[in-house]
């Protein structure tokens, strides 16, 4: 589909006029697939981020709220520093490009991009700070290239992105960094990887401390090729934790990264 432009117009209307293309796309999208995605559906949380965070986020691409997309997290986060969530993807299992996470009302909105391979199965857990009550989402974006979103929301005192860290407050944290503790689990014919991560997962809001987090990992099968990957963002709490479930019982390995240069690296 051809957008026209014309050179006599402004900015402010020619980005309204490729608002309305887009938008225009989308319904064309929509009754392709027989209606399930929908042009300006409404979010059913009713965030004054949505919005902006469609356009930023997935791209103003095509989207459908999806309860197959389950997002699970408490009603109140009585630690904003350690929040946790799952994201359970399964009911997309084999159609699956990448699964975006954000907090809407968080200073630094991005949780983390996972893309799971064909032996890893679409289900993530992880612990994330929350500056205030906010709507959690995850975006499943699908292979037709439809976005399936699914939502959850997390009352909190607030204060998790800016709260001081407990980890450099604690002796010789220095030697710990980079350890890495965790194990399979059996779950009938799979297994789950439990970790925890010590780093201080610094987000750049806190004093004159500059952002110092974990922003890459793999998990790689005996081969060292990936099984599947994750890109973090500031969002995940200290000393971060990381559930993923794997379809395979071959021998695993944890890659990590982060912002400065450190790998670590765990056999399970």
């Amino acid at each position: 589909m051809c957008r026209p432009t014309d050179p006599s117009l402004g900015r402010a209307t020619q980005a309204r006029a490729s608002r309305g293309w887009r938008r225009f796309a989308v319904l064309v999208l929509a009754a392709l697939a027989g209606g399930a995605v929908s042009a300006g559906e409404p979010d059913p949380l009713g965030s004054v981020m949505w919005d902006y965070h469609h356009e930023r986020l997935l791209e103003g691409r095509p989207y459908v709220f999806d309860e197959r997309v389950k997002v699970m997290a408490p009603p109140f986060a009585e630690d904003a520093r350690q929040v946790p969530i799952q994201v359970d993807a399964r009911a997309l299992d084999g159609q699956i490009e990448r699964v975006l996470l954000w907090a809407d009302l968080n200073p630094i909105p991005r949780i983390a991009v996972f893309q799971p391979g064909p032996e890893v199965a679409p289900l993530l857990a992880i612990r994330i700070r929350v500056e205030q009550a906010t709507p959690v989402r995850a975006a499943v974006l699908t292979r037709d290239g439809v976005w399936h979103v699914g939502s959850s929301r997390v009352d909190a005192a607030g204060g998790g992105c800016t709260a001081p860290s407990v980890v450099r407050a604690q002796p010789g944290w220095e030697d710990r960094l980079g350890q890495v503790l965790g194990g399979r689990y059996p779950r009938g014919e799979q297994s789950r990887l439990r970790v925890q991560v010590s780093h201080p997962m610094d987000n750049g809001l806190v004093g004159d401390i500059p952002e110092f987090y974990l922003n890459q990992a793999e998990l790689r099968g005996a081969d060292g090729q990936p099984l599947a990957t994750l890109e973090l963002f500031p969002a995940v709490s200290e000393n971060p934790t990381l559930t993923l479930q794997l379809k395979t019982d071959q021998p695993a390995e944890l890659w990590l990264r982060d912002n400065n240069g450190n790998e670590f690296q765990a056999a399970f």
